[in-house]
């Protein structure tokens, strides 16, 4: 199997809502990763994900539900919709054969027969053979014939695996320079404190739908985006909720999926609500991004509705609750205005430089010999342990080893990644600082 270079070709999965849009994706891929639940307009974004059937690699993108004749959040979905048609090399159209051909239907077929791409149509829920006669009316849409297929049971995804794989162009419709790519950025915090609205503004676009319900954005939806001069690649994820085990359907598998993007990216953008205080929810992404070991920026966002005091007070609660994480990149920014959005890049630029900074042996060496015999380490049972020798065992992030004769208390520890961090900076960036025991010739176990 000859391996696949470059952009992969995109097939967009399209219909009204609630017709298994997304059951039909998780079947293509062969997993859980579109969230499905038994509500119309569960899916928001259009969402891609990446496939593999006989070799052939291609994306998938899920889309909301679209209808031509929506208002309001409807609109912002059907625009969903319309950008993944009209970016896509093969669009697979998804009606619920139980229902039959409804006027949306009917509405939408009308403008795909007008697509220059090709365009497969799918009668869904057939899920035996006396269904089958339910999906042959489906003739009528004027789209050729229509697939039967249950995306819930994988009755005949195969065949329609096959049919899609036959339409795909040789090479994608939209050829992009891959070659190192952009930057991965995980835009992340609790829901509604203005994510979706951030990205629309740094993306200058529509690109996620945003309504004043908390917890629109159900799934990670990626976004290139140009800001400082350089391409980026946003990754806009659900809101994070309380703890993953205490969430239930959409938002578990959302919540889980919001891990995901952090585990994906290089970078996350933690947004927290200046004019709220700093939450356990905030504390809760904020610990999920340094255990990661992922860059981190935190943006402050709708800082100009704050007046002088709210300003203060703010201060204080930065310098009490987020203490631990004084190293983390910090920036002002209004999603709302723009003000302070020009300033993200640097700071993205900033903490990827220093997650993946490396300190040269002999340097750190000669800088902590210096320091440790000014300040020793605290004696443990009468014996004060003696720092043999450290070095930089890793980088995105930094990771330091310590060789000492005996275990280095996490005060220490502490010490030692404070000292090393007013030497190189390292700043945006989690650093981590391990401990190795040589008791005696030839013995040395990991501590710490």
């Amino acid at each position: 199997m000859s391996e696949q270079t470059g952009p992969l070709p995109v097939v967009a999965v399209v219909g009204r809502p609630n017709v298994g849009k997304s059951t039909l994706v998780n079947r293509v891929l062969g997993r859980r990763a579109a969230v499905v639940q038994d509500t119309p307009g569960v899916t928001r974004d259009r969402i891609a994900y990446e496939a593999l059937w006989n070799g052939k690699r291609f994306t998938v993108v899920d889309t909301g539900g679209w209808d031509p004749r929506a208002s309001g959040l409807g609109a912002s979905i059907t625009r969903q919709a319309q950008y993944a048609m009209d970016t896509a090399d093969v669009i697979v159209f998804v009606v619920d054969s139980q229902v039959g051909a409804t006027d949306t239907d009917l509405a939408a077929a009308r403008i795909l027969r007008r697509s220059d791409r090709p365009v497969i149509p799918v009668a869904n829920k057939v899920d035996d053979e006396r269904s089958e006669a339910n999906a042959s009316e489906l003739w009528s849409l004027g789209l050729g014939e229509p697939q039967p297929v249950s995306a819930l049971h994988g009755r005949g995804s195969g065949d329609l695996l096959d049919l899609i794989l036959d339409a795909l162009p040789e090479a994608p419709r939209e050829q992009e320079d891959e070659e190192g790519g952009p930057r991965r950025v995980a835009l992340v915090g609790r829901p509604n404190v203005g994510k979706s609205s951030l990205l629309n503004r740094v993306a200058r676009d529509e690109r996620s739908v945003v309504d004043s319900v908390a917890g629109t954005t159900v799934d990670p939806v990626d976004s290139i985006v140009t800001l400082g001069g350089e391409e980026w690649r946003f990754v806009d994820t659900a809101g994070l909720r309380r703890k993953v085990n205490t969430a239930s359907g959409m938002e578990y598998y959302a919540s889980l999926r919001t891990e995901a993007a952090i585990q994906a990216a290089e970078v996350a953008v933690v947004l927290l609500a200046a004019d709220e205080v700093v939450s356990e929810q905030d504390q809760r992404v904020i610990t999920q991004v340094v255990e990661a070991g992922r860059a981190l920026v935190i943006a402050f966002n709708k800082w100009d509705t704050l007046d002088e005091d709210r300003r203060l007070q703010l201060e204080r609660e930065i310098e009490r609750d987020l203490a631990r994480v004084r190293w983390a990149s910090r920036v002002n920014v209004s999603a709302k205005t723009g003000r302070g959005v020009d300033k993200l890049a640097q700071h993205l630029r900033e903490a990827l430089a220093s997650w993946e900074t490396r300190v040269p042996t002999a340097e750190l060496n000669a800088y902590v010999r210096t320091l440790v015999q000014e300040t020793p380490p605290p004696a443990r049972g009468g014996r004060a342990p003696k720092v043999k020798y450290v070095t930089q065992a890793d980088v995105r992030p930094p990771r330091f080893v310590v060789f000492s004769t005996g275990f280095l208390e996490a005060g220490y520890r502490r010490f030692l990644e404070r000292k090393i961090r007013e030497r190189w900076g390292f700043h945006g960036t989690p650093i981590e600082i391990s401990v190795k025991v040589r008791e005696g010739r030839g013995s040395e176990r990991p501590k710490g």
